[in-house]
């Protein structure tokens, strides 16, 4: 993959003090257009301080100011088939203007084979988590607020059946732990953290899945997918490659399976375009230092449509070269993945070209197309199938759409049975340069920013 863009040579001495001038104007310029240190307005329609001025096309905004202070503000739907579908997600830290972080999220496949080979489903545009299979919410499933919206009986409600408004969305303002703990000379500096969750349930053959997504009062957005509910009595046999005894002695052994998930994540970080994406790989150098062995890492951009896998010390970013921090950095978020069993999803394994390997893809970025929804079997096929199709057209990217891809390989135990208990999935995107310095910076540490005073 090529390098990143080499910085601009210096411009012919002639015209060097003008073009300085300019040069500081518009860093000045483009750090404002990011997340300027002015407080951020309350809106006259707004009950929030902070919040964006979002237009929603189905229902209010959701607009928490969490309690250090920071504000998330975006719109949300209910699609047919994806379910909850998050839109104009924004951001504005501690005392700064809102920063506009994504276009849409949600997720694009939930494929679910047996190990058997018996069986699969592709639950998301086979069956869908919205219409009938999204459940409606009671205090139980959520303690804090239970919005409502329209949803239809049938499908998208294009072919009548009516439907019903229900409380279907859970937004609840909950403790995320310790933030932070730092002590010195002068005293302890520590502070929980509070995060903004939302999720829907939906109920598809005999399990149950919560959509969930979390938002910190850090910048941090975690996607999660839960699942519940109970083992299908149709993938039960007696074989013990194949599944595990979940009844008295060696009989009625329940079939392994696996959840294979893939999220749509269409950036708008500081707006939609000029998006850059880069893959960051750090490996040791074989070299010994006096206490360690030596380890570089590099960062490499991506410019071009395409799939990745991870690796050892590897993540990912998306980054808004235009817009600054107060450092002068680029603002950018990193994907962090967490526990996955690698996977391929079945229909990549017919694709022409074969995938990327027994192990498919982890990642995958792709020029935003508003036909390309689905990881598989996607609905307009003349954009493509899945992400496989939507890559190899290698084009240049600008207006980014991330395919995260997390499985989770069932074994069931006794304890599945019944209900099941929660298992979770899922990945996190992380704020990387967006703030000069953390988002709720305590007042006694305002000072420090590059290397450190020794602690006292």
């Amino acid at each position: 993959m090529p390098e990143l863009s080499p910085r601009r040579k210096m411009l012919p001495a002639v015209v060097a003090a003008a073009a300085i001038v300019a040069l500081v104007v518009t860093a000045v310029l483009i750090v404002e257009r990011a997340i300027p240190a002015a407080p951020a307005p309350r809106g006259e329609d707004s009950a929030v301080a902070g919040a964006a001025d979002v237009d929603c096309a189905e229902n209010d905004p959701v607009a928490q100011e969490l309690a250090g202070g920071s504000t998330w503000t975006m719109c949300w739907r209910v699609d047919a088939s994806r379910g909850l579908v998050l839109e104009d997600v924004h951001f504005a830290p501690v005392g700064r203007r809102p920063v506009q972080v994504l276009a849409e999220l949600s997720i694009g496949q939930l494929e679910v084979p047996y190990d058997t080979g018996l069986r699969n489903t592709e639950d998301i545009t086979t069956q869908g988590f919205g219409g009938s299979h999204m459940m409606s919410l009671t205090e139980t499933e959520c303690l804090g607020d239970r919005l409502e919206t329209y949803v239809p009986k049938i499908g998208d409600g294009s072919v009548g059946g009516g439907g019903d408004r229900r409380p279907v969305l859970c937004r609840e303002e909950v403790d995320g732990g310790i933030a932070y703990r730092s002590s010195d000379g002068a005293g302890t500096e520590v502070a929980r953290r509070s995060e903004l969750r939302l999720a829907t349930i939906s109920k598809v053959g005999w399990y149950e899945y919560v959509s969930q997504y979390t938002f910190g009062s850090d910048g941090t957005i975690r996607s999660d997918l839960g699942a519940t509910g109970d083992l299908s009595p149709e993938d039960y046999g007696d074989d013990p490659a194949h599944g595990w005894p979940v009844g008295p002695g060696d009989t009625d052994y329940a079939t392994s399976h696996s959840h294979n998930a893939v999220w749509r994540v269409h950036w708008a970080l500081g707006g939609r375009g000029g998006q850059v994406v880069e893959q960051y790989d750090a490996a040791p150098t074989g070299e010994e230092g006096p206490r360690a062995p030596l380890v570089e890492g590099r960062m490499t951009r991506i410019p071009h449509e395409g799939t990745a896998r991870a690796a050892d010390r590897r993540w990912w970013r998306v980054v808004n070269p235009q817009v600054l921090n107060d450092d002068g950095h680029p603002i950018s978020y990193q994907v962090d993945l967490g526990a996955t069993t690698p996977f391929q999803l079945t229909q990549d394994h017919h694709h022409e070209d074969g995938g990327t390997g027994d192990d498919g893809y982890t990642i995958a970025f792709t020029e935003a197309d508003d036909c390309q929804l689905f990881a598989t079997a996607n609905k307009d096929g003349a954009c493509g199938s899945g992400v496989l199709d939507f890559a190899q057209d290698e084009a240049e990217l600008s207006d980014v759409v991330t395919w995260v891809a997390v499985g989770f390989h069932h074994v069931a135990r006794d304890e599945d049975q019944s209900p099941m208990e929660m298992h979770w999935q899922g990945f996190t995107l992380t704020p990387r340069d967006l703030t000069a310095q953390r988002v709720d910076l305590p007042p006694a540490r305002e000072d420090v920013n590059g290397k450190p005073s020794p602690l006292r």
